[in-house]
């Protein structure tokens, strides 16, 4: 292995761990409605638990109320029960062939609650990133130790995956004041 396949793997594993934080900032909830906060909802179809958004159309109808259709009729029970089972904290309004899942407005401590998700998330999200530049610097040590490259290319390279790595936690940062901005706001 290389120099170069080194930062490019690092910087890969680096990109796959901020995807991974966006995926999760997606689960935590704002007082706005969004779509993805049912993603992890399963629903029992046929003997299988399957995820809500095999069975039925997952939309909004506004900006605090998102909308369930099933895709056949006697679904609308089985999910209605998963939603209101699930640790959301909503409660599904079952309207015949379609289910209205209305967002309460969240409390102040709730809030507060949420945004100490979110630092927490970013924390994590950090620590893992950190531990991409850890396990590249260590590679390209080995690599000068097994004298397959020298010091000064070992210098250049521990800055520039020092650089990708202060990109990737500002972007973690960004993120996190983003969906903090989104939590206090509604």
């Amino acid at each position: 292995m290389t120099i170069a396949d080194i930062k490019t793997n690092a910087q890969g594993k680096m990109d796959q761990s901020i995807a991974a934080f966006k995926h999760n900032l997606t689960k935590i909830r704002t007082g706005r409605a969004n779509p993805a906060l049912l993603d992890t909802i399963h629903v029992e179809y046929y003997g299988n638990h399957v995820p809500l958004s095999q069975v039925a159309n997952v939309s909004l109808l506004d900006a605090r109320t998102i909308s369930v259709q099933p895709w056949e009729k006697g679904m609308g029970a089985k999910i209605e029960k998963a939603i209101r089972e699930s640790d959301l904290g909503l409660n599904p309004a079952n309207m015949g062939d379609l289910i209205r899942v209305p967002m309460p407005p969240m409390s102040e401590e709730r809030r507060r609650e949420m945004t100490k998700i979110v630092r927490a998330e970013g924390e994590q999200a950090k620590i893992a990133i950190r531990n991409q530049r850890r396990d590249a610097n260590d590679a390209i040590k080995k690599l000068v130790k097994d004298k397959e490259a020298t010091e000064d290319e070992q210098k250049r390279s521990e800055a520039e995956i020092q650089k990708a790595t202060d990109k990737h936690i500002a972007e973690i940062d960004t993120l996190v004041a983003s969906k903090e901005k989104d939590i206090l706001e509604v």
